[in-house]
């Protein structure tokens, strides 16, 4: 059986499907041609992480198709449930990427309260020539340890962020329509740990409460973080969203940003992606990644070994 990883898979998932009578196909293949390519080469299994779109039109194209697979947690670009009307499975990596994107929110919240996406970018500009300068303008930190973390949506990854944030001696909230609460376990490398519990309160007391307000959600169908909702929130207030494009109103972000209402936001998703707007790019309080949320070594390995793993229990 042939598996076509078309936005690419670890090393050690191409040995596991190896090992378990697969042959990977890694060719990038362009979107328009995905479903020539599927049944010119009878492949079975189409894996694809957030760049290659698996909708209707492919579905109904490629009749010998058994799984679709996403590397990762959110199955925005894949037709999910046509797919299953159709027979086939679709399967996906919820866990695999969790710590991944939790640190990566607090590299962005780390970059905001210290200045360093400004400072990097100014420093080699002005380093040898202002250097006074410059120290008078990034002196004035904040230390997240002390201070309330609002986090939208406390599934696994929200957990993961959360986790890090108690480790880091930060008042922790969050707000989940689906959970009500949840036991967070701080694991330490000696094998002790403890556990809290967080309970889920409304968006509208998170956003008045929060300190710093992290996204942990799908793609929505309308703005989580709009106007109206910035307006609520405290002056100075630091926004991250390492989830999905599209569940802030850039526009009201920027807008916000200016005033002085909002201090900082990280950015590893955009409302126009893959092509951003310049005003998010060029803006000198906003910290910005290209949506590598799991983008790491350790995260790559998992979702590609449980990929592999799922591949075969289903097909073998």
């Amino acid at each position: 059986m042939k598996v076509l990883a078309n936005d690419g898979i670890s090393k050690s998932g191409i040995l596991a499907l190896e090992k378990g009578g697969f042959e990977v196909i890694t060719t990038k293949v362009a979107q328009e041609q995905v479903a020539n390519f599927v049944n010119e080469n009878n492949v079975d299994v189409v894996l694809v992480r957030s760049a290659t779109k698996v909708r209707k039109d492919i579905i109904d194209a490629c009749p010998g198709l058994k799984i679709i697979g996403r590397g990762g947690v959110g199955m925005d670009n894949i037709d999910v449930e046509y797919a299953k009307s159709k027979g086939i499975h679709v399967i996906n990596t919820p866990a695999s990427s969790s710590e991944s994107v939790a640190e990566l929110v607090f590299g962005h919240l780390f970059s905001g309260v210290r200045f360093l996406h400004d400072s990097n970018r100014n420093m080699p500009l002005e380093g040898d020539s202002n250097f006074d300068g410059l120290k008078k303008a990034y002196a004035n930190g904040v230390e997240l340890r002390g201070k309330t973390l609002g986090i939208v949506g406390i599934g696994r990854i929200g957990q993961a962020t959360a986790k890090m944030a108690l480790g880091l001696g930060m008042k922790v909230i969050a707000a989940d329509s689906f959970i009500p609460k949840v036991d967070i376990k701080v694991e330490f490398f000696d094998g002790q740990s403890i556990t809290t519990t967080i309970e889920s309160q409304s968006l509208e007391s998170l956003f008045k409460e929060a300190d710093f307000i992290t996204l942990h959600v799908p793609a929505q169908d309308g703005y989580i973080i709009g106007e109206k909702e910035l307006a609520i929130m405290k002056d100075g207030v630091g926004i991250v969203n390492c989830a999905r494009g599209g569940v802030i109103d850039e526009v009201a972000l920027v807008k916000a940003l200016d005033s002085g209402k909002v201090a900082f936001a990280g950015l590893d998703v955009f409302e126009s992606e893959p092509k951003p707007e310049m005003a998010i790019l060029m803006h000198t309080k906003i910290s910005l990644t290209p949506h590598i949320g799991a983008a790491t070594g350790e995260a790559q390995d998992r979702i590609g070994t449980e990929l592999a793993s799922q591949i075969i229990s289903l097909l073998s």
